[in-house]
């Protein structure tokens, strides 16, 4: 029998048990991607992590979790962290090491970090603005690429922000808050936020707010009048949720600025000199505050995930062990209940070496079909690996 003849009967046969055919592909395909695919996930996830970490040399943050500080000074996904002072972060200042750059990414709108923080931020993450203008002013913000493609939002839109509390008592409304400028997309955190000024978030968080103008309300809305011509007001006077140039001058803070709260700051020293003795001088406060350098915290991250890694692999190979010598005793099971068949292509002519094609081809072609759609999984996975790391890093 040629073996054209060898190849059709095979492929006839693979056709009529289309059932195991693709159970055994299936199966061979999740033996083979597996391992591939979550030691490709780990590496893209670890260089896509390093490459921000890498780029920020120090992180101050309140004592806790040091993952979770560099997650929300990187990423501004751990909202929830202890605060930190602007009179801890002006004192890393002492003796002129360094420079500060305050982050405040504590609220959000639609989903989306509202990041306070400072010009200098701009520069340091070579950030620059493809459509409109930065911030000028308080009440001011910019977008993320990712935020403003998806919202449709450009400068002289508006954003609001999301309460945090269904019913506020505290009377803290949501702020409306005017987009200037559209951020550059970098592929990367930074995309999918939008920044304002850092009193801007305190305006947000109820410690600043501003009001009619004393003079020109009605009589039934003063309380009473003081002697130097202090009004009280009652509480019908409006508290704006809106910052334009006209109540702007009306906003004040309540209390010390330098008390306000901060998640986290970017300390940038100016020589390694200056990062030796600001991480010494921090030492001696880790009660009070954290200084860590985001690079070693991602060291240790990945030093436990590679470990989990090589036993989830290591796992996932054993697996993939059995899965071949399952298919291997199927295909066996098979030759041994078509026996009657082979007996039947011998007796009109077939030799032992068309047999021989005939199995070969089947197993073959199993095998090949695995690996080809390995290869598609592999491919898929690799094209949306940015995709899910920013799934997992928020």
């Amino acid at each position: 029998m040629k073996i054209s003849g060898s190849l059709y009967l095979g492929w006839r046969h693979l056709q009529r048990h289309k059932a195991k055919t693709a159970l055994l592909t299936g199966a061979l395909t999740l033996a083979v991607f597996l391992p591939i695919g979550v030691s490709l996930f780990v590496s893209q996830a670890e260089t896509r992590l390093r490459t921000r970490a890498v780029e920020t040399p120090l992180l101050l943050g309140a004592p806790g979790s040091p993952l979770e500080l560099v997650f929300n000074g990187l990423y501004f996904n751990q909202p929830e962290l202890a605060p930190l002072t602007m009179r801890q972060m002006h004192e890393t200042r002492e003796g002129d090491w360094c420079h500060a750059i305050p982050l405040n990414a504590r609220y959000h709108a639609r989903g989306h970090r509202i990041v306070g923080t400072s010009l200098d931020y701009f520069t340091f993450r070579h950030l620059s603005v493809t459509q409109g203008s930065q911030m000028v002013r308080l009440g001011d913000c910019v977008l993320g690429a990712s935020v403003a493609r998806q919202w449709g939002l450009g400068p002289g839109d508006h954003v609001i922000s999301s309460p945090e509390a269904l019913f506020d008592m505290a009377g803290v409304y949501p702020l409306k808050m005017r987009v200037t400028g559209v951020l550059a997309p970098t592929g990367g955190a930074d995309d999918r936020a939008i920044f304002t000024d850092v009193k801007t978030t305190w305006v947000i968080s109820g410690l600043a707010h501003g009001h009619q103008d004393a003079t020109k309300v009605s009589d039934n809305e003063v309380l009473g009048k003081a002697k130097d011509g202090t009004l009280t007001l009652n509480a019908s006077v409006v508290e704006y949720n809106e910052i334009t140039p006209e109540n702007v001058a009306s906003f004040h803070f309540h209390g010390d600025p330098e008390d306000f709260p901060l998640t986290s700051a970017i300390i940038l020293p100016r020589d390694h000199k200056g990062k030796t003795i600001l991480l010494g001088r921090y030492q001696d406060r880790k009660g009070e505050v954290q200084l860590v350098e985001p690079p070693l915290v991602m060291d240790n991250l990945f030093t436990t995930v590679f470990q989990i890694r090589d036993v989830v692999v290591a796992a996932l190979a054993l697996v993939a062990g059995a899965a071949l010598l399952i298919s291997a005793l199927v295909f066996a099971l098979s030759h041994r209940l078509r026996q009657r068949e082979f007996d039947s292509l011998k007796a009109i002519g077939a030799d032992a070496s068309s047999l021989r094609a005939l199995i070969l081809f089947e197993g073959g072609f199993v095998i090949v079909a695995s690996l080809a759609m390995a290869g598609i999984l592999t491919a898929v996975l690799r094209a949306l690996a940015p995709w899910l790391v920013r799934l997992v890093a928020g």
